[in-house]
């Protein structure tokens, strides 16, 4: 079973924004979803002449936090319930959604790492879990478990691996609809070809953690647009998992039995082309016919298959150890594997259909136009996918998207996931329109079945 949350977050008014051009919101509560939980509509009204409107959700929302709330008031509110269950060995997933500027960073990472009241989610639940885990390894002195972090960005069809120089890798999915990001091929002695995932650094401790992530992150990829000096121009995922030495050393074996295979494999595929082409030769006409002075030699041809199929079946002995390697740790300490992961989506500012106001649409560069759209295509299928598993869909369409393709393992997750999308919206007059957008989307997310007034 898996559940979908959605949280509107406003951010304080700017010092130099006049507090009489603010939106007007109202917020109205109300018990009225299938679970008995309360719901919260937002009515919002914009008295200023920049942009006049108004606009009231659905009862939508599972929580409203405030401008005065802080980040230490997210994070209390949000991981308590969500912290047992990855150290159950479950997934959760956060998405911050949100047009540029509007504190989507601040919320999920935060910019002050010297005092922890100001950690980001991310940070928050890092140094919970590293705390867990300590404890945990205090007792059981047999194991040792830490943080696993990925952390990649994602723009079009192209990753970046932020813990490995900023490494290009590609997006592609392999059998059983199983999606793989891949890096460079690194061409090695003998003829072996490895191909790399993305980097997993491991962090036996918060500090070490700590310092990875930020290193990570400075490598990131902002611009400068008509509405944020550091827009985000791309997609950042973070990935947590709760990981042990030998589980990560599994994982790497894997990795150095398929690098083996390469050579071996496409020396077969090159053995059986070679003995076919000699087994024919070309006519005047241009046609082929069987040659007549040579035969194939069969024997060859399966002594290089048999040499593949040996190699297969030792990428298929690592693949069984890293199971046997999760099972035995899971049977004594359910943690393992548990993942967070948190996405810190692009800028939403561009809409195509009305999303940015006239002004702010005429001072759009062409690059901000590109990048919009691709955002946008994003977005829209991530909710997309989010309602369609909502309403049970038997086709999920996690395709439309490379976002949503790289994020299909963390939604299907075995056993119970929790997912929840935190707005960040601004109460700044300018703002009206992106702030009336990004509370459509999360609308939209709302989980069907909800009493929709």
């Amino acid at each position: 079973m898996s559940t979908f949350k959605v949280y509107a977050r406003w951010r304080p008014l700017p010092p130099n924004e006049d507090e009489t051009q603010r939106h007007e919101i109202t917020h109205e509560y109300n018990t009225c979803s299938n679970n008995n939980e309360p719901k919260t509509r937002i009515s919002i009204t914009s008295p200023s002449s920049i942009a006049k409107g108004s606009w009231k959700s659905n009862f939508s929302f599972d929580t409203i936090f405030h401008p005065t709330d802080t980040n230490h008031t997210v994070s209390t509110h949000l991981l308590p319930p969500i912290l047992p269950t990855i150290l159950a060995g479950k997934t959760a997933n956060f998405f911050a959604y949100g047009h540029s500027g509007s504190g989507k960073t601040h919320t999920m990472i935060g910019y002050d790492f010297t005092h922890d009241t100001q950690f980001g989610l991310c940070l928050a639940a890092a140094r919970s879990l590293s705390t867990a885990l300590e404890e945990l390894n205090t007792r059981d002195a047999t194991v040792q478990f830490g943080l696993g972090l990925r952390i990649f960005e994602l723009r079009k069809n192209i990753a970046f691996d932020l813990l490995n120089q900023r490494n290009e890798c590609f997006v592609r999915e392999g059998g059983e609809k199983k999606v793989y990001i891949r890096g460079e091929t690194e061409m090695l002695e003998g003829g072996k070809v490895r191909v790399r995932p993305i980097a997993t650094v491991p962090c036996w401790g918060f500090e070490e953690f700590l310092r990875e992530l930020i290193g990570g992150l400075a490598l990131r990829e902002t611009g400068s647009s008509t509405i944020h000096d550091l827009s985000s121009r791309t997609h950042a995922v973070i990935e947590i998992e709760i990981v042990t030495r030998e589980l990560l050393a599994a994982r790497n074996e894997i990795v150095e039995c398929q690098s083996a295979l390469v050579p071996i494999g496409k020396h077969a595929t090159d053995v059986y082309i070679e003995e076919q082409m000699r087994a024919i030769i070309r006519t005047e006409d241009g046609g082929y016919v069987p040659n007549p002075e040579y035969q194939v030699d069969q024997d060859r041809i399966d002594a290089a298959e048999a040499k593949k199929v040996e190699f297969e079946a030792r990428v298929q002995a690592a693949v069984v150890k890293e199971s046997a390697v999760l099972d035995a740790t899971a049977a004594r300490h359910p943690c393992i594997g548990g993942k967070l992961v948190f996405v810190d989506l692009a800028g939403a500012e561009y809409f195509s259909s009305g999303g940015a106001s006239a002004v702010a649409e005429r001072t759009l560069s062409t690059q901000e136009r590109q990048q919009g759209r691709q955002i946008n295509t994003d977005l829209l299928a991530l909710k997309e996918v989010i309602r369609a598993r909502a309403l049970g869909k038997s086709r999920i369409p996690y395709r439309s998207s490379p976002l949503t393709m790289v994020l299909r393992e963390h939604f299907e997750a075995e056993g119970d996931t929790q997912s929840a999308m935190i707005l960040t919206v601004s109460p700044e007059a300018s703002q009206f329109a992106s702030t009336v957008n990004t509370l459509k989307y999360g609308d939209l997310l709302a989980l069907p079945g909800a009493n929709r007034r």
